[in-house]
């Protein structure tokens, strides 16, 4: 039994995951921590434990942390950095290693082109508090992975392609079932692209901005 502890519960991305473990026969025992914890319970396994709390809240942070093997943080805010570095501290405190981070696109300045440019523009300071906590999660000593997704689109399909740090990154979006599905393989293999920053993207989905914007 891996026992799975997903912060920011009630995250889009977050509830896909949560769909695809419950249907797939893998013996997980899930951890749901997020505030306003009814939110979630439309969706929660049956044997999942539901838990009311915020990341920075450290006390509250330990208490849901003890015994878990993966935690996967799917988290927003300006205090994103904070927020990383109470993960790092609690993770290390309870010797938990394994972390999976939602982040964005253009933490390394990696997205080319006139996409890049547009990006930039059009995420601003949003990138920098990211960015900022990408370099919290990768100056810890954790088996981390962070996941880069392009621009995130609501449609039913599982259809990605990954870049890493070092390439430059591909496409210009990608649907919230495609992460969460490379996040679920990372659940279920815990081994895979430790240490890693990992773009996410849809194939052929390149241009100077994603076409539904």
């Amino acid at each position: 039994m891996t026992n799975v502890l997903i912060l920011g519960a009630n995250g889009q991305i977050a509830r896909q995951v949560i769909a695809q473990l419950k249907s797939s026969k893998a013996a997980m025992k899930l951890t749901l921590f997020l505030r306003n914890a009814d939110r979630i319970k439309d969706i929660a396994p049956a044997d999942s434990t539901i838990i009311d709390g915020d990341t920075t809240d450290t006390d509250a942070l330990k208490k849901a942390m003890k015994g878990q093997d993966v935690v996967y943080a799917n988290l927003a805010g300006s205090n994103i950095e904070a927020q990383a570095k109470d993960v790092v501290s609690v993770m290390d405190a309870l010797r938990i290693k394994r972390l999976i981070w939602i982040s964005t696109l253009g933490i390394y300045d990696e997205v080319p082109g006139k996409f890049g440019e547009w990006n930039n523009k059009t995420l601003g300071s949003y990138i920098q508090n990211y960015a900022a906590a990408a370099q919290v999660i990768e100056h810890s000593d954790l088996d981390y992975t962070l996941v880069r997704p392009a621009w995130l689109t609501n449609k039913d399909e599982i259809d990605y392609e990954t870049t890493e740090k070092s390439e430059e990154f591909k496409g210009t979006e990608v649907s919230r079932k495609s992460v969460a599905n490379f996040v679920v393989h990372l659940i279920q293999e815990p081994n895979l692209e430790v240490k890693h920053s990992v773009g996410v993207n849809k194939p052929n989905t390149d241009g100077d901005k994603p076409a539904w914007y």
